[in-house]
């Protein structure tokens, strides 16, 4: 073979190697902001919608799809126009950031929606703390830009008491990318103490970054496992993992949704207040109900001018955990990458 013929072979060869990672590389982010909410689409086709206005007490993500466009969360509140969809708990958003105890104020439930009485859920009952309802007020849009492979939304609000007085300030930032297989979103939440008081986030087991999953990954339709290969609520709830993950199928589609604990996050790896009914929420606050020892106080004080950073990575993918390579992914995250 001369030296032509073998650059030209190295050149194919190339290009076939090259090929899968072209198929499967990142798509274009569109950021689109309409009023009070920021449509993302990747790759031209619509992904999810953040609602940051004052028809909310607290901004979310609605709804949440795959790359084939299929949708993994609830609609309820927000929509109650689906046929068989659970009602239970209506302030789950679909995906947002809150929480029940700051300075004794509870930003996770809702005022409108609030339930004295413990709620019943397939048969199970829950309970939750009856604390005064805050407001997540929205201040400003920092950053909304797409780009070739990534999409960066940045925002900053302010905690409300009852009283109409901000006790501290917050701030979102999400980062959208996809290929034509799976979605990722990492999210970074910082609350400040800039309001001339210590912030302190209680203990209790109502919070805080979460996503209220589609009625078919309910269990028992769907599968809930973590990093240390524990399956279902009875094994994962109140539990230390690096990451969760719910599988199952979904109108005809193998998917999954797993959330990713930052190694630098406080109390990494972090607690799970995940449940069978379709609540994925991390909560590293929670300890007395977690341990179920009163005596535990799993609440971080924020002293005046400080600020406290949680860190997570949602992957939206095909298959099972085992299938989308759901724990090579999050040490991708953990490395940086």
């Amino acid at each position: 073979m001369n030296s032509k013929r073998i650059r030209l072979f190295f050149a194919i060869s190339s290009l076939a190697l090259l090929a899968p990672t072209l198929r499967g590389g990142a798509e274009p982010v569109e950021l689109r902001r309409k009023g009070n909410h920021v449509e993302v689409l990747l790759g031209g086709k619509p992904f999810t919608t953040y609602y940051f206005g004052a028809e909310s007490p607290k901004p979310y993500l609605l709804p949440l799809r795959t790359a084939q466009g299929t949708i993994v969360t609830r609609g309820f509140p927000m929509r109650k126009d689906i046929p068989g969809e659970s009602t239970d708990h209506p302030h789950h958003r679909a995906m947002f950031f809150a929480h029940g105890d700051v300075n004794g104020v509870d930003f996770w439930s809702e005022a409108q929606f609030e339930q004295t009485g413990p709620v019943t859920v397939k048969g199970k009952q829950y309970t939750s703390e009856n604390l005064p309802n805050g407001r997540t007020v929205f201040r400003k849009l920092d950053e909304v830009k797409g780009g070739p492979d990534s999409g960066t939304l940045r925002a900053t609000f302010d905690l409300v008491g009852p009283d109409r007085k901000a006790l501290g300030s917050e701030s979102q930032v999400y980062i959208f990318r996809g290929d034509d297989s799976r979605r990722t979103i990492d999210c970074e939440f910082i609350i400040r103490s800039d309001r001339g008081v210590p912030v302190k986030m209680g203990d209790t087991k109502e919070g805080t970054f979460a996503i209220r999953m589609v009625k078919e990954l309910e269990e028992p339709g769907g599968h809930m496992l973590n990093s240390s290969g524990a399956v279902g609520e009875k094994e994962i709830w109140g539990k230390r993992a690096n990451w969760v993950d719910y599988s199952g199928a979904v109108k005809g589609a193998k998917l999954g949704v797993a959330i990713f604990d930052h190694p630098r996050n406080p109390k990494h790896p972090t607690y799970w207040h995940a449940r069978g009914y379709g609540l994925f929420a991390v909560n590293p606050f929670g300890e007395h109900d977690f341990y179920n020892d009163k005596t535990r106080d799993g609440s971080i004080t924020i002293p005046v001018s400080g600020s406290l950073t949680f860190r997570y990575r949602v992957l939206i993918h095909q298959g099972d955990a085992t299938e989308a390579k759901v724990a090579e992914a999050y040490q991708n995250y953990a490395a940086g990458r």
